[in-house]
């Protein structure tokens, strides 16, 4: 993918695009790891190493990355810790900027998904995600 594609990303509204052999075959403009589970739970299973570009790209994000079969993101904010999973996984990565960990919009915290992407598998954290959006039952 070129520095141009990620520029009109940038740009844009979308909070995340995913490419296939250079083609788009999926974007959002919603927030936080909706738009990844819910790339996950469609048409994931049609696409093969993906190329990702996501506005934020902490643990989490990483670990449904692995999940969509990514081999390259780009993102203009990551985290050391997804760094880390980036590397162990072989995954290309374009971050912009990194800091320790992705915080809470008003900096107290470490974002919960941060938190609860730590020590997990990506299979374990989709399926975690999973029961988390879950509809509930009536």
């Amino acid at each position: 993918m070129s520095q141009d594609s990620f520029n009109d990303f940038l740009a844009g509204a979308d909070t995340l695009r995913i490419y296939d052999d250079g083609k788009l075959v999926f974007s959002s403009d919603k927030d936080r790891l909706i738009p990844l589970m819910e790339y996950l739970g469609g048409e994931a299973a049609q696409h093969k190493q993906v190329v990702i570009f996501d506005k934020i790209m902490g643990n989490a994000a990483v670990l449904l990355s692995v999940k969509a079969d990514a081999r390259e993101v780009f993102s203009p904010l990551g985290s050391d810790l997804a760094i880390a999973t980036l590397n162990n996984f072989h995954i290309r990565h374009h971050l912009t900027r990194t800091v320790p960990h992705i915080m809470k919009p008003d900096g107290s915290d470490w974002c919960p998904m941060e938190k609860l992407s730590v020590g997990k598998t990506p299979e374990e954290f989709y399926q975690e995600m999973k029961r988390r959006i879950r509809p509930p039952v009536c």
